[in-house]
């Protein structure tokens, strides 16, 4: 599960990973990236076997990707809304 390219549009998070396979998640998962502009969200670093962002000294790995896993505090945006 090792990505090899990571980036965001204005509603997911995708990563490419080594064996050819692309995950994708929504970015609401993560809040702590609510408050970055689409040049810091797509300002990633690879790690091993997850991608983080600097500018908020966060990260998520493949493998929450892949498990569902949400940060704390996410709430979809219809809820977000009400």
């Amino acid at each position: 599960m090792r990505p090899v390219r990571a980036w965001c549009t204005a509603e997911e998070v995708h990563v490419a990973l080594a064996d050819g396979r692309t995950i994708s998640t929504p970015l609401w998962w993560y809040p702590f990236l609510a408050s970055l502009d689409q040049a810091q969200l797509n300002d990633i670093e690879l790690m091993y076997e997850g991608i983080w962002w600097s500018a908020v000294d966060e990260g998520i790995s493949v493998k929450s990707m892949f498990l569902g896993v949400k940060a704390p505090g996410a709430v979809p945006p219809s809820v977000a809304a009400e």
